[in-house]
């Protein structure tokens, strides 16, 4: 292999590829891919905490006339400020040029002194107020096109039509914009963190999902992608290299009823691009996870896309998520305040999933579940009132029934 500057991978690593593959590459058994570990330089996050993309486009080739081909796309993508600057110069520019051409016309065929083709126009200031009253339909009565000048005539149909086709351009590209699920994603959340630990017996990587709205997403469904470098067999180094993260595809559980905050899990397994990896390595390594939560918004069924992400350094080894749904008399609580809240679980072993399924670590059926102490602890001071007056009731009724067994006897 050829040596290379590491400023050409210093998107994702400031190490050489061979000397990461040398030194610290490792096989995943995830179709053969040899994925580089460990970089003294901090990654930086391919989608944002927010959803957006941080990737920057340069020395795109005839970038304008690609937008301008698109240009009902290119307007609803644009800000607010760029589309309300379209939409009125669009319509001062269309006022000018035909207020200027009624202006040649009156002043061609000599309308300040024999009869007018445009009646009551004395200057561009009166032919100006003529194309946005013949445009807009104001119809004041006062000034208006005679029978004198075919041009004139034909120059106000043309205006009608072009102020129509402005009219639906630039309304349906306001109402598109403003019809956008974009917004949507506000009232969508996902934990700050994601946690890998046991579920049912099982290496799981985890992470919540919530619904702020009280409307619902309509066929709701999640994926997640492992991001991250490797080098190939031959030697190739890909920068981002894009692995799905299975989380219940095949069983149909990825589809969410997004009602109350859901906790996603993706079991890590033998197919899983995680399945060598340990605590160890997860505090060494250098990946990021992309997750994405697609649906129909209910009120518009239009798509909506939330994304965030998850930096190695932000999944917790040995956590929980603590719990947020609790039964409240004849409905369920949801406690936002716990959403982002985690508990750790020393009896999580540290190896990966290989590791683990090799030595075939023993997992206590009886461990201390943080979920049901928290849980069962919503309700205790309610029942502890109701509790105290049966236990009251019950020990009087049992000295009384002693009483008199005692009598009796």
């Amino acid at each position: 292999l050829i040596p290379l500057p590491s400023d050409r991978y210093s998107i994702v690593s400031d190490i050489l590829p061979e000397e990461d593959t040398a030194e610290q590459g490792v096989m995943n058994n995830y179709n053969g891919k040899v994925l580089t570990r460990g970089s003294n330089q901090v990654r930086s996050r391919f989608v944002k905490k927010n959803g957006q993309c941080n990737v920057v486009f340069t020395n795109m080739e005839e970038k304008r006339q690609r937008y301008l081909a698109d240009i009902f796309t290119t307007c609803v993508d644009i800000h607010w400020r760029y589309l309300l600057l379209i939409f009125c110069t669009s319509f001062i520019v269309s006022w000018l040029f035909f207020g200027l051409i009624f202006y040649s016309v009156s002043l061609a065929h000599g309308d300040f002194g024999e009869m007018p083709c445009i009646l009551h126009v004395q200057g561009f200031i009166g032919a100006l107020l003529f194309s946005m009253e013949t445009q807009t339909t104001i119809g004041y009565g006062w000034r208006c096109v005679t029978e004198e000048c075919p041009v004139a005539v034909i120059t106000v149909v043309i205006q009608s039509i072009v102020g129509c086709i402005i009219d639906s351009f630039m309304i349906g590209t306001i109402m598109a914009k403003m019809a956008r699920p974009k917004k949507r994603n506000q009232t969508l959340m996902f934990s700050k963190n994601a946690v890998i630990a046991l579920r049912d017996g099982k290496l799981c990587l985890m992470w919540r999902v919530g619904n702020l709205r009280r409307s619902h997403i309509v066929e709701a469904h999640v994926r997640a992608q492992l991001i991250r470098s490797y080098v190939t067999a031959e030697g190739e180094f890909i920068p981002l290299e894009q692995m799905d993260l299975n989380v219940g595809y095949d069983e149909g559980t990825d589809r969410l009823f997004l009602v109350s905050p859901l906790v996603i899990v993706h079991e890590i397994d033998k197919d899983s691009p995680l399945y060598t990896l340990s605590r160890a390595d997860l505090e060494a390594d250098d990946f990021e996870i992309v997750v994405i939560l697609e649906g129909m918004v209910e009120a518009t069924a239009m798509t909506t896309q939330f994304r965030s992400s998850y930096l190695s350094r932000e999944i917790f080894w040995g956590h929980r998520f603590e719990p947020v749904i609790y039964e409240d008399r004849d409905r369920y609580k949801v406690d936002y305040a716990r959403f982002h809240k985690t508990y750790e679980v020393p009896s999580t072993p540290h190896l990966s999933a290989k590791e683990a399924t090799k030595d075939l670590i023993p997992m206590s059926l009886s461990a201390f579940c943080y979920e049901n102490e928290v849980a069962l602890s919503c309700g205790e001071e309610e029942d502890d009132i109701f509790d105290s007056s049966q236990i009251f009731s019950f020990s009087s009724d049992s000295n009384h029934s002693r009483s008199q067994y005692t009598s009796h006897d």
